[in-house]
């Protein structure tokens, strides 16, 4: 399938490694200009250079914390003068940590908010006006399969992951009009190095994704390019029917009936 992303210019945070990798590797490869941002900027580099060898495609390195609304604007900036335009936002951020709430102080509470929700709704605002003028273009927000289903000690992640369920879908509303899809993807059980955090400490990492993976209907643990090729189809053409929605990539992990 040809999903018509030659001439599109893509952001994608989060990229030096994991999913938001992945994910930008995919868009390149499908012809997409990619410009990949995280905090790393060696790491970033390295990435970038991987990328453009691979799919032969020109990526581009910003960094950028995107907890920190000022470099989120010099991000932007930058971004768009690189290749003049931009057609799609991937909005991806590390998660926060995991433990019981009684743990989490009121710093930690800003800390994930400034990181997986503010972080959207300030990168979206300053790229909307791109895509208005793109006339087709994408946010596309990568959650979390704890908005669908119970995940222990994830009550930052959760909260934060389900403000975001709720600002996509008023965005989809509001966007629809400029012809731009907003659209969530929450992982499952994928293998990268997040999944270290979910898991309990001192166990054996091998044999603890075996054990997950038994709740797992397909019975495995998902690659991150399985993921990226959900989030290049939702960048696409032919998905310009769909908006406003969450859709798990879990391996069919996630009991929820809705």
């Amino acid at each position: 399938m040809d999903l018509k992303l030659g001439n599109k210019v893509a952001i994608v945070l989060a990229a030096s490694k994991g999913l938001g990798k992945a994910i930008a590797t995919t868009l390149s490869a499908e012809g997409a200009k990619v410009i990949i941002g995280s905090r790393d900027e060696n790491e970033l580099n390295k990435t970038a250079g991987e990328i453009k060898k691979l799919t032969g495609n020109e990526v581009i390195a910003i960094p950028v914390d995107v907890s920190d609304s000022k470099q989120i604007e010099d991000f932007v900036k930058k971004a768009a003068i690189a290749f003049g335009r931009i057609d799609i936002l991937l909005n991806n951020a590390g998660g926060p940590p995991f433990d019981k709430f009684e743990n989490f102080d009121t710093a930690a509470w800003q800390k994930a908010f400034e990181l997986n929700l503010l972080s959207v709704a300030h990168m979206s605002r300053l790229v909307l006006p791109y895509l208005k003028k793109s006339g087709s273009g994408r946010i596309i927000n990568i959650i979390s399969g704890s908005t669908k289903s119970v995940l222990a000690n994830s009550v930052l992640s959760t909260s934060m992951r389900l403000g975001v369920v709720g600002l996509a879908k008023m965005m989809a509303d509001e966007f629809g009009p400029y012809n731009i899809t907003v659209n969530n993807v929450g992982p499952g059980m994928i293998l990268t190095d997040r999944i270290k955090h979910t898991l309990p400490k001192g166990v054996d990492l091998e044999e603890a994704l075996k054990d997950r993976a038994k709740s797992i209907p397909l019975g495995r643990i998902g690659k991150p390019e399985e993921l990226a090729a959900l989030v290049a189809f939702l960048a696409s053409e032919q998905a310009s029917y769909i908006t406003g929605t969450t859709i798990q990539v879990d391996g069919g992990a996630s009991r929820a009936i809705f």
